[in-house]
């Protein structure tokens, strides 16, 4: 009970909510910069709580949701939080500083800007008397009969292969068409390709429509996305309308096609047998529908 009243008396920031999300997507913070092109020390500051260091209010705003939406939370719910927060944070140090028009020290003196407009001209001026050299060049080229494609000397074209060259081996077929994966966003989501266990594959945000086809040569890939009900597979003719539920994070997802049509009729399945939904209790222990799908359809590592 004491615990509980102290949550309600000193709820958790901002900074510490995407912190904790961040975290326990085991990404680090370079991870949210590279993909989102934001600065690592606005991410810093944001988890912070050390606004005073972050842009104005309309791009810190799109920073947090942004953050918030790679992490898998709601992105308008927590910038009305940071909105909420930063206001209070910045009522405290914002102070009226009145402008005087007849300052002097707030006034440009008239001799800097004339030295300004002289510079100017005078890099004009430049500027046009290259252009008239170059192009009184080009006209006596013309007129001798010579251009300066013309002075280039040719390159020799390549001597066909002799017998003797051996032959280089071509690469492994690629698979069937039949057989290649392709992800098409619904709408704007952020993603993460990459071999299980090993290197990143891609990784960035897909826009509305867009299409990704998972490399046939890759060994066996795996997916983290935090809005998996927007991304759908085409492989060959069978088409799987979402990966998962709304808001609900999957990791290590199998992009096989095997996998993922296992995995799709596993869905089908439990939601045609599931009972009638109960009200949600997170201390019921229920299992995350998405995670059970994800260990039905991800094969075990050798």
């Amino acid at each position: 009970m004491a615990e509980a009243r102290t949550r309600e008396m000193h709820p958790k920031r901002v900074g510490e909510r995407l912190a904790e999300a961040r975290i326990a997507l085991k990404l680090e913070l370079e991870d949210i910069a590279e993909r989102s092109r934001i600065p690592l020390r606005h991410l810093l500051a944001i988890e912070n709580s050390n606004y005073e260091a972050l842009p104005a209010s309309t791009y810190a705003v799109g920073f947090v949701k942004t953050f918030a939406r790679m992490v898998g939370l709601d992105g308008d719910e927590i910038a009305v939080a940071f909105r909420a927060e930063r206001g209070d944070t910045l009522a405290q140090r914002l102070e009226y500083t009145p402008f005087e028009p007849a300052d002097p020290s707030r006034v440009p003196p008239s001799l800097l800007a004339m030295i300004a407009l002289g510079t100017a001209i005078v890099l004009l001026v430049a500027y046009l008397i290259w252009r008239g050299g170059g192009a009184s060049e080009e006209r006596q080229q013309l007129a001798a009969g010579t251009s300066p494609e013309a002075s280039t000397p040719a390159v020799p074209a390549p001597a066909p292969p002799s017998r003797e060259t051996p032959a280089v081996p071509s690469r492994a077929p690629a698979p069937a068409a039949a057989d290649r994966v392709v992800l098409i966003a619904g709408d704007a989501v952020w993603v993460k390709i990459s071999e299980r266990g090993g290197p990143t594959l891609y990784m960035g945000e897909l826009a509305p429509n867009q299409r990704y086809e998972v490399p046939a040569d890759a060994k066996d890939p795996v997916i983290l996305t935090g809005r998996p009900d927007v991304l759908s597979a085409r492989i060959g003719a069978t088409v799987i309308p979402a990966l998962g539920s709304a808001r609900r994070t999957i990791v290590n997802v199998s992009l096989k096609a095997p996998a993922l049509i296992e995995r799709e009729a596993a869905m089908k399945a439990a939601a045609s047998s599931a009972p009638a939904p109960a009200p949600a209790d997170d201390r019921s222990g229920a299992a995350n529908p998405d995670q059970a799908s994800a260990n039905v359809a991800t094969p075990a590592t050798p």
